[in-house]
């Protein structure tokens, strides 16, 4: 039992123990004189992944929380750009069909910025609305976390954000974590709830991967839409603690395998005689490039995994799901993710088909129609899972309300 007051009694974790040197193995680190693999391995929780090995490292209990507020989801929003792009409109432009498209990945439309809009604007609608159902004013919100890869501004784009919502009092900034965006800013959110002194906090994930679409590339092209999503995060009592539990990783080793890197990384950093060259060239982002097969392989090992070991911290079977819901990013993956978990397709979100990979806006995305379509309802236990490059990954066990 937990006490009214807030404080919690500890209770041991087992997800994401920690390694050597006290470092959760989810945050994959190099081991200081260690020589290099012979091989490059993914690592999913507490095990390590090389092609289709799984072999299990010695778990470490995580701290125990001992003290801290609670935080639950009260409210939510979305919204999406007006210009639907469908699979015939991609055949019209690449070699390709819906009946393709469809079969490998499970998206039929994508929606995409166009004209003036802006993903600002999408952050900025998709707020107020998780405000509004909320009923919490912009004026009380206390932080605005905006995780995106494809800001507006270079420098982030959060202040900007909360200013054009109304969020008067609060601080804000950009979290950059591509498709496990706003998972982590999630799991953030909560964080500086439990330090005391936060009491709403805004998450917004929005993207608009279209703007670094190669739209030549088939194998690219069909996947990526725009949008924004966003939940209002409010403090409570820990015996009404809404994040049951979670498991957060990292592994730079899959960056070969999904990325955007600058186009003159190089011409920047070169030197001349021991001087950097002057003036420098134009800095700007390539289109994305994604090896699918691996980014395939990988998701489907490590996402299941990293909910089992979230479920295991928050001491509930698998059985205890209401709803799994995970980065829309294909239904290949969300399909084999569910048979593994042994949850039932009725049980689990997708809206994938509408409105394609929208990256950090997905889940937030997928969420707002789910609970305004009435599936989703106050106590609902949530599996909630984001991954993508960096490699990144990271699953929440939530309730809703």
């Amino acid at each position: 039992m937990v006490a009214a007051s807030g404080l919690a009694p500890p209770r041991l974790a087992v997800s994401c123990a920690r390694a050597r040197g006290g470092h959760r193995l989810g945050f994959v680190r190099s081991v200081p004189g260690a020589s290099a693999p012979a091989a490059v391995q993914l690592r999913c929780c507490a095990s390590t992944v090389d092609d289709g090995v799984v072999s299990a490292a010695a778990p470490k209990p995580r701290l125990p929380r001992v003290v801290g507020m609670g935080s639950k989801l009260i409210g939510c929003g979305s919204a999406t750009p007006s210009l639907t792009v469908s699979n015939d409109d991609l055949s019209k432009i690449v070699e390709t069909s819906d009946e393709w498209i469809a079969a490998r990945t499970g998206i039929r439309n994508r929606r995409v910025l166009s004209g003036d809009e802006t993903m600002r604007e999408l952050s900025v609608q998709a707020a107020k609305r998780a405000l509004e159902m909320a009923q919490v004013n912009a004026d009380d919100v206390d932080l605005v976390l905006l995780c995106t890869s494809t800001p507006d501004d270079l420098f982030g784009g959060a202040a900007r954000v909360l200013a054009e919502v109304g969020c008067t009092n609060a601080f804000g900034f950009d979290i950059t974590a591509a498709c496990s965006g706003f998972i982590i800013g999630l799991i953030t959110a909560t964080r500086f709830i439990k330090g005391g002194g936060i009491q709403n906090v805004l998450v917004i994930g929005a993207d608009a991967l279209s703007q670094f679409v190669d739209w030549t590339d088939r194998g690219t092209c069909i996947l990526f839409g725009d949008a924004a999503g966003a939940v209002l995060v409010q403090a409570c009592n820990a015996d009404e603690d809404g994040l049951l539990g979670f498991c957060v990783q990292s592994d730079g080793n899959g960056q070969r395998h999904l990325n955007c890197p600058s186009s003159n990384i190089d011409s920047i950093l070169s030197k001349t005689n021991g001087v950097p060259s002057f003036p420098p060239k134009k800095g700007n982002s390539s289109y994305i490039e994604m090896n699918g097969k691996e980014v395939f392989r990988f998701a489907v090992r490590c996402v299941p995994q990293s909910i089992e070991k979230a479920l295991e911290e928050a001491g509930l079977p698998a059985s205890s799901i209401d709803w799994l819901l995970l980065h829309q990013a294909n239904q290949r993956i969300i399909d084999a993710a569910a048979t593994r978990l042994d949850i039932p397709s009725d049980k689990v979100i997708s809206n994938l088909a509408n409105y394609g990979n929208t990256s950090a806006a997905s889940i937030p995305l997928a969420l707002d129609e789910a609970v305004r379509a009435g599936k989703v309802k106050t106590g609902d236990v949530i599996a909630a899972s984001g991954f993508g490059a960096g490699l990144t990954w990271g699953s929440a066990i939530v309730k809703w309300g």
